[in-house]
C-alpha cells in the first residue's frame, strides 16, 4: 500500500510558479489551492509518496 506525506504552503500570487516549480522538483505534487487569509496570499496542499 502507498504511503503519502502532506504539505502545506503558502503562495504568493506574484511567485506563485516559482515556488510550485520548486516544491515539484522535490517530488511534491499539486493537490489543491485554496484562498489564504489576505487577497495576496493562496494556500496549496502539496502531497508526495513516503520514501
Amino acid at each position: 500500500m502507498k504511503r503519502y506525506e502532506y504539505a502545506t504552503v503558502p503562495l504568493l500570487t506574484h511567485a506563485t510558479k516559482q515556488i510550485l516549480d520548486n516544491w515539484g522538483q522535490d517530488g511534491w505534487e499539486l493537490v489543491t489551492v485554496i484562498p489564504g487569509p489576505n487577497p495576496e496570499q493562496l494556500v496549496a496542499y502539496m502531497k508526495r509518496e513516503k520514501a
